[in-house]
């Protein structure tokens, strides 16, 4: 007569966060506990990146208060840990948003974070989508106390499709992780040591590997851009839109960034954390190049709808959900087409109507404009 075999449940931990308990599976680490619960508990990242391995403790801004460290030991840990890198304990207490400690310590890692990151947001393709803009705003200072100048470095070429800034760079390495965990070779890394530490190439090689698109996602700054969508447009001006489509070399489910009917930008769709999204069946959403850079109609991807935005997102100004469009009626009160108003372009010679910004395979300036136009005619 066999004997039943009775499974135990696995066993849980449990882990209280600003006064608010979750439980959680051993081996879970702070932050992703915190995550759980979700909300202002949650620490910031700059360095962690869930899908992507060995990420995180790097950039410091995850730090928290363990004021509890177990049930077995009650001991407080003197000094603060890094939420990412440090898993929960039975009965342990952290503090994040309540302890003053954390938030000065992170106040200070802003700082430094700060301290060589140019002020060049107004013309930077990040703005609006920086995970460090929303860190200096919510726990940085209205200015910094060191006034020296900052790092500057010489400019690479890594290719056709990624721009590099190195002035703009964090030193978080998600890039690099990113490159060595879904390209067969990795042709970039962090060079030198120190102060001139720097993402480069050692001999200005290309990357141009089926999957190096996705450094430009994890990237949570302005250091890595798409140089097919260079200076076109504002990400508060787009509106985007979930597509898929068959491709034999990635999931082929993407994030279309449109103006009226035109795609200036193709990304992995994202999740609430800002990162590349992982799907139920455990797959990570990471795009081919081709996907990216290449398939800029409308004609090309399965539209599904409107992403879903964060109402607290600049994103979500223009995305909108079954918004009838309002009737023109200048045609009514003028007995003319509005566009014959406003059609500046006969006159002023700025621009070609009738050339897409989509279109421009490199950034909108007039030099990469002009050459459009000349190959045109």
């Amino acid at each position: 007569m066999s004997e039943e075999i009775k499974q135990e449940a696995p066993k849980k931990f449990t882990v209280t966060i600003d006064n608010i308990v979750v439980e959680v599976s051993p081996g879970t680490t702070i932050l992703q506990a915190a995550r759980m619960i979700g909300g202002d508990v949650v620490p910031p990242t700059m360095c962690y990146y869930t899908p992507l391995k060995e990420s995180g403790g790097k950039c410091r801004t995850c730090l928290v208060e363990v004021s509890k460290g177990s049930e077995k030991d009650p001991r407080p840990m003197p000094k603060l840990v890094a939420s990412c890198r440090t898993t929960v304990m039975d009965g342990m207490e952290v503090k994040n948003i309540t302890s003053e400690r954390t938030l000065h310590a992170r106040q200070g890692v802003v700082e430094f974070l700060l301290i060589n990151h140019p002020l060049d947001c107004p013309v930077c393709d990040q703005a609006g989508e920086c995970d460090l803009q929303d860190l200096s705003f919510g726990h940085g200072e209205g200015g910094s106390r060191l006034d020296f100048p900052k790092r500057t470095f010489t400019k690479h070429n890594i290719g056709p499709y990624i721009q590099l800034h190195m002035t703009r760079c964090i030193m978080c390495y998600r890039c690099v992780f990113a490159a060595d965990q879904l390209t067969e070779q990795r042709e970039h890394g962090v060079l030198d040591r120190g102060y001139h530490s720097e993402i480069a190439t050692y001999i200005e090689k290309a990357l141009t590997n089926d999957f190096i698109g996705n450094v430009i996602d994890v990237c949570p700054v302005g250091a890595l851009t798409d140089k097919t969508f260079r200076f076109k447009n504002r990400v508060w001006f787009t509106r985007p839109e979930d597509a898929h489509r068959d491709c034999d070399k990635c999931c082929g489910k993407v994030t279309l960034w449109k103006r009226g009917d035109e795609v200036l930008r193709v990304t992995a769709r994202k999740d609430k954390w800002n990162e590349v999204q992982t799907y139920e069946d455990g797959t990570v959403g990471w795009i081919c190049n081709e996907c990216r850079f290449e398939k800029k109609n409308t004609s090309d991807w399965i539209i599904e709808g409107p992403t879903n935005v964060s109402r607290h997102s600049i994103k979500s100004v223009n995305h909108y959900i079954n918004m009838l469009k309002p009737k023109e009626t200048i045609p009514d009160v003028m007995g003319r087409n509005p566009k014959l108003l406003l059609d500046i372009h006969s006159v002023s010679d700025v621009n070609d109507p009738s050339i897409h910004l989509s279109k421009i395979n490199g950034p909108a300036t007039s030099k990469t404009f002009n050459k459009l136009i000349e190959n045109k005619e």
